[in-house]
């Protein structure tokens, strides 16, 4: 007889005027700014703020190169407050690499666009746990360590706030001697701000059919150590991009170094996850990377400081699902505000916080509750949002089109005549096929020979992740679940040579031989630094991601 899920005490529960999930740069932006009109109104407002990381920064990576808009229209005078934004950018560098030469692109052929100067280097984590200190500081409740795991909603089917997961639950499923009942925070509206693929925005996404009349959105995957370089070989404020070695033409990505701090250097590679080759493995094009002739010598005589991975949203504005929905809405890269050629998104979700909580704050002050911010996407469709999405919403379909020696060159052209154009040019072009749809049957396929590390400049995926600080309760549920068990060995395997095991950047999946001779598919969870590829990827879309306890994952100081 199955064994029945047993009785769990209720929740208690907390009223709020606004619930945010995530304190990334779109939720603690909006939190402030819901602050700051209260203050200007002379009212009082209640805001949480719920982060499943251990602490605000835990779960942030990112290259990071910013534009500082968003942090000049929040906190004008973020300098004087001590903002760890200190390296600006002084040169800018982008690079076409062959297997031994490298190639820079003339900065005047670059769109203006993609103009780094004004822009500054941080670290995305440190920024986010200082805005964390300056929500605090104006009364917003934040509580790290809580993984919202359920949307709640009304009779109406209006969304009213979200409940934390439960603590203390075995592999079993079962309550041990550990356990806690998760929280109930209720609020008059919700903001989901959990970043790229986020697993209650998915949910809703499809709860609302928000994509409907849209493109489906597309992610890249993002790798990045951090390194200690030698002093002699730092150069603050230096920018370097490149594209090319080691991916050939029908696969997107591109790499970036970036000198900051003292004597750091983030060093990372994106590759879009719409590739063909189930043999291709992300992490390792990435080590492969840095053993490039015009790569490798920044890293001789260094140190790794820190390594993670996290799924990127790529779609453009094509990509922007509806953004609101009968109490709540979506902030941030929980809606895909990523502008993929300038690979930078934390200044529009730090301007998506901010409108939102501005609409919020309207619709407070009218008695409104639980019904849509119309004018939360009326202001980004008419803002600066837009202004930086639309004219570079076809680079990402035309790289997928044609390749890098093609489309990369026609995506420079769109946007310039997106740039030259009063109104820019009038056509959007569509993605087509979702990224788990794009892979080649394996026998279609040429198997990848990577290199083996050599644990000074290169390393082994398992040994990296023991520099992610990623940690989980072992006797947890499996976080990573599985829509049909058997399918990973069925199907996978046969037609795709199972590509989980390549993919996952942190070896959370494997292919075991049993001593019959049969295969097993076995899942690592407590190797899982969330980055949520598996859930974008699985060409059976049978793997979801869901949240894990309450402060699990990885822990990313300093990135």
């Amino acid at each position: 007889m199955a064994e029945t899920a047993p009785e769990l005490p209720p929740r208690e529960g907390m009223e709020f005027d606004v619930v945010i999930v995530g304190a990334g740069p779109a939720g603690l932006s909006a939190a402030i700014r819901l602050k700051q009109l209260a203050a200007e109104a002379e009212t009082e407002l209640s805001v949480v703020v719920v982060e499943k990381g251990s602490e605000v920064g835990a779960h942030i990576l990112s290259g990071a190169v910013i534009d500082p808009k968003g942090i000049n229209r929040l906190i004008p005078d973020w300098k004087e407050k001590g903002a760890p934004i200190d390296t600006e950018v002084k040169d800018d560098r982008f690079y076409f690499l062959t297997a031994t030469k490298s190639l820079r692109l003339p900065n005047f052929l670059m769109p203006p666009l993609m103009n780094n100067h004004g822009n500054y280097i941080v670290s995305l984590g440190a920024l986010c746990a200082w805005l964390g200190e300056q929500a605090t500081e104006l009364g917003v409740e934040i509580y790290p360590g809580f993984a919202a795991s359920e949307v709640l909603y009304d009779e109406n089917g209006a969304v009213v706030g979200i409940a934390t997961g439960d603590m203390g639950i075995g592999r079993d499923g079962q309550p041990t001697d550990n356990f806690v009942r998760g929280m109930e925070l209720r609020g008059k509206y919700t903001f989901f701000a959990e970043g790229a693929r986020g697993s209650l925005s998915k949910q809703l996404i499809e709860q609302f059919k928000l994509t409907e009349g849209r493109e489906g959105q597309k992610f890249g995957i993002g790798l990045k150590e951090l390194w200690r370089i030698a002093p002699e070989k730092h150069k603050p404020g230096l920018v370097q991009h490149s594209f090319g070695w080691p991916l050939d033409s029908r696969t997107g990505g591109g790499s970036f170094l970036y000198h900051y701090g003292d004597n750091l250097v983030s060093v990372g590679f994106v590759l879009h996850l719409n590739y063909e080759n189930p043999y291709l493995s992300p992490y390792e094009e990435f080590q492969r990377f840095k053993t490039h002739p015009a790569i490798r010598d920044t890293f001789e005589g260094g140190k790794r400081m820190g390594y993670g991975a996290r799924a990127l949203t790529e779609g453009g504005w094509q990509s922007v699902p509806k953004l609101t929905f009968p109490g709540g809405a979506l902030l941030g890269c929980s809606a895909g505000f990523m502008n993929l050629p300038r690979i930078k998104g934390s200044h529009n979700a730090m301007l998506s916080g901010m409108a939102a909580a501005e609409a919020a704050f309207a619709a407070m002050a009218e008695g409104r509750q639980q019904d849509e911010l119309t004018a939360y996407s009326e202001a980004v469709e008419n803002g600066d949002i837009a202004k930086d999405l639309k004219p570079v919403r076809n680079v990402k379909p035309l790289w997928s089109r044609f390749g890098t020696f093609i489309g990369f060159p026609f995506a420079g052209l769109d946007m310039w005549l997106n740039t030259l154009i009063p109104g820019g040019l009038r056509f959007t072009l569509s993605h087509r096929k979702p990224d788990y749809a794009t892979l080649k049957r394996a026998e279609k396929a040429k198997p990848i020979e990577y290199p083996k590390p050599d644990g000074v400049l290169t390393f082994d995926r398992l040994t990296n992740v023991s520099f992610s600080g990623t940690n989980h309760e072992e006797e947890q549920p499996v976080h990573l679940k599985l829509t049909d068990p058997a399918v990973p060995v069925s199907i996978n395997l046969p037609e795709f040579a199972e590509p989980a095991q390549r993919y996952c950047p942190a070896g959370v999946y494997e292919i075991v031989v049993e001593a019959d001779g049969e295969p097993r598919f076995q899942i690592n969870a407590q190797n899982c630094v969330h980055c949520k590829t598996c859930d974008i990827k699985d060409p059976s879309q049978n793997i979801t991601w869901v949240c894990p306890e309450g402060g699990g994952g990885p822990n990313y100081a300093g990135m």
